[in-house]
């Protein structure tokens, strides 16, 4: 699905932050990306989706076959590209109802599907909040206006469950969350997960791994993927932090 080559990435301050990244993500695998504040984790992230404030010096990335640098990042949204964001927006003066009609149907026309009217989209959108722990009147307030953080998150949890999509990006989603916010990830996750989709999780934490279990764990230091293994070397960053990783 994704093969990350030599990734170098900078701010557009100059300030380079990814040191040269390789990574190979299969269809149906997870994967957790951990790592200490400043290593690199969210602009690996940010750089997937275009972020336009960072800029791939050197590097590539291929997406089932696809130049993705090159591709805008709407273009990356309608391919099946989505991340939770760490940090949720908010659209004051659209509901969040009517949000999700439209990137639904946006992403539908682009790829040459059948919209979806107004009821199958409020169809799915009730369903979705009864999974994801929000009431339905959610739908009708402007997205993300006034939510807790607890609520951005699971409004983000639940456009990623309507809108389906192929690589799923879960940027510290778990920051901020209870334990039933942290299940409800777990079962979104187990809800979505199959042969085909892949997910890419970016986490400080190992708690958030008992309920999203990876595949593979990779440890990001200095804007390198430093070291990889199971969840055995996500245990051992609980345990011991990060000084190890220096001596």
């Amino acid at each position: 699905m994704i093969k990350i080559q030599n990734l170098h990435a900078k701010l557009e301050n100059d300030k380079t932050i990814l040191h040269g990244v390789d990574l190979t993500i299969r269809p149906g695998e997870i994967h957790a990306v951990m790592g200490p504040n400043g290593s690199g984790k969210s602009t690996l992230s940010n750089v997937f989706t275009g972020h336009p404030d960072y800029k791939v010096s050197s590097g590539s990335i291929d997406y089932f076959g696809q130049d993705l640098l090159n591709m805008s990042p709407d273009e990356r949204a309608i391919a099946g590209v989505y991340m939770a964001f760490q940090y949720p927006v908010s659209l004051p003066g659209v509901t969040t109802l009517l949000f999700l009609q439209t990137i639904i149907n946006h992403q539908r026309k682009a790829r040459g599907d059948t919209l979806w009217d107004a009821y199958e989209v409020i169809q799915k959108a009730e369903q979705a909040c009864k999974l994801v722990g929000l009431p339905t009147s959610f739908l009708e307030r402007p997205l993300n206006e006034g939510f807790s953080g607890g609520e951005k998150k699971r409004c983000e949890v639940l456009q990623m469950l309507i809108l389906k999509p192929k690589l799923i990006i879960l940027d510290e989603t778990d920051s901020g969350l209870d334990i039933d916010a942290l299940k409800m990830v777990g079962k979104a996750v187990a809800l979505l997960r199959d042969d085909v989709r892949s997910f890419l999780v970016v986490t400080h934490y190992q708690r958030l791994l008992n309920h999203v279990v990876p595949d593979h764990v990779h440890i990001m230091h200095g804007g390198q993927l430093v070291q990889s293994g199971g969840q055995d070397l996500a245990r051992k960053l609980e345990d011991q932090g990060y000084e190890w990783l220096t001596k």
